[in-house]
């Protein structure tokens, strides 16, 4: 048997997917690159924006049609549209009567009983604790993972559904992250990102157990791990200690992402997001201050729910103040079940939130333009991740700048010194020395 995967969304959900791959690689199946030659079809669902959400919905219309063609193929669909809430299921059964399986997000006992009941049961039991981080076909073909060090949010910003849809936060043991960290280690990979959905809250809803800077230290001890990252932290949570093992300890690298989400007072109140706008600059200037070459990469949101023309230019100020590496700009959907769906009216309209959206990427641009025109002629360390078609390489700084490498026969995998020859605002090129 076959098995094809398609996957939309966060950082979370690529990790949620290979999983599951991985699970279904056990029980026999292999990866197929279309899903009309598949057997089994996974679709792993992202909602946490009305656009990522037409895309599922685009795909599963087009799987559909492929089940009335060939009814013998098997559909499961995991992740956040279907959601925690069991009493959903029997709605999602009858809004989509195409689909075998329904899996929420980062539960594979379903698939496992699926696929015993196939008659093809896996060697290994349903545990996260048992099933292999990344699936065998990817073994040799990728030089960074994603290892969920936590699951689910609590902290119910107004906005967002991701704690309807992926529950409350719990923190997964250590000595089970330990383990997938010299499991991916023993498969080639160099780096390894720690995913939370407020990362740096690691351990705290689990007494005993140690909390995110001592993690990081523990992973970045495994044999064969030149690079670890983590994300994505809240500004509430990212601490001192956090700060000092970030300066302190080889191979964690200078960089993070702590999304801000607005430059105005009165929008981050109704966002609940528990800071001001001046909060996140002394926080900032503090790590900084402590590990002078950080990379950092945060979030906007532009078109909130009774955002002025004034609140988005306090935003527009804020860019200019911090100066970060990189910006993630969305414009506000409502989400089913938050409380801003519920009780704030959307009344920013879509022609002004895509002209606040145009007008925040062109000034990140112009600064990012700036900012990243001194590194020509630097030498900078690069992790080799991949080569081109064309022959070049990319990789990535320690602070996650994307560099395209001419002239290096490195293999994927390999740290070299390379020097800047072009830098735009997105990217790098750069010799090999």
């Amino acid at each position: 048997m076959t098995y094809h995967l398609w996957t939309i969304g966060c950082q979370m959900n690529e990790a949620d997917a290979l999983r599951a791959a991985a699970l279904l690689e056990r029980a026999g199946l292999q990866p197929v690159a279309h899903a009309r030659e598949a057997d089994f079809l996974l679709l792993n669902s992202c909602v946490v924006r009305q656009q990522a959400e037409d895309k599922i919905l685009g795909r599963l219309r087009y799987v559909a049609e492929l089940k009335r063609r060939r009814p013998e193929i098997r559909i499961a669909l995991m992740g956040c549209l279907v959601g925690r809430n069991p009493a959903e299921r029997a709605s999602f059964a009858a809004r989509f009567p195409f689909v075998d399986l329904f899996l929420p997000p980062s539960d594979l006992e379903p698939l496992y009983l699926f696929l015993q009941a196939q008659g093809c049961p896996p060697a290994l039991t349903p545990a996260a604790s048992d099933i292999p981080p990344l699936p065998d076909s990817r073994s040799g073909h990728a030089i960074l993972a994603h290892l969920p060090v936590m699951l689910g949010c609590s902290q119910a910003c107004t906005y967002c559904v991701i704690p309807y849809r992926r529950g409350g936060e719990h923190s997964r043991p250590a000595a089970e992250i330990l383990a997938d960290a010299r499991a991916m280690a023993s498969r080639g990979i160099r780096e390894i990102i720690l995913l939370g959905q407020i990362v740096d809250r690691y351990g705290l809803d689990r007494p005993g157990e140690i909390r995110l800077p001592e993690l990081l230290r523990q992973v970045t001890s495994v044999p064969g791990i030149a690079r670890v990252r983590f994300l994505t932290s809240h500004p509430l949570w990212f601490t001192d200690e956090l700060i000092e093992t970030m300066a302190t300890v080889p191979g964690l690298c200078p960089y993070v992402e702590l999304p801000v989400q607005a430059g105005s007072d009165a929008v981050l109140t109704a966002m609940r997001r528990g800071y001001t706008a001046a909060d996140f600059e002394t926080l900032i200037a503090k790590i900084r201050a402590a590990i002078p070459r950080v990379g950092l990469s945060t979030d906007m949101i532009v078109g909130f729910p009774g955002e002025t023309e004034a609140q988005f230019e306090e935003s527009m100020a804020l860019m200019r103040r911090i100066n970060p590496d990189m910006i993630r700009i969305a414009k506000y959907s409502p989400r089913p079940l938050t409380y801003s769906a519920r009780h704030l009216p959307d009344n920013v309209s879509d022609a002004e939130k895509e002209r606040r959206r145009v007008a925040m990427e062109r000034q990140l641009r112009s600064m990012l333009t700036e900012k990243n025109a001194p590194l020509l002629g630097q030498t900078v360390e690069i992790l080799v991740e991949r080569v081109e078609k064309n022959g070049r390489r990319h990789g990535r700084t320690p602070d996650y700048k994307p560099v395209f490498i001419v002239g290096s026969a490195a293999d994927p995998g390999d740290l070299i010194q390379v020097r800047i020859t072009w830098a735009g605002p997105f990217s790098l090129i750069a010799q090999a020395r």
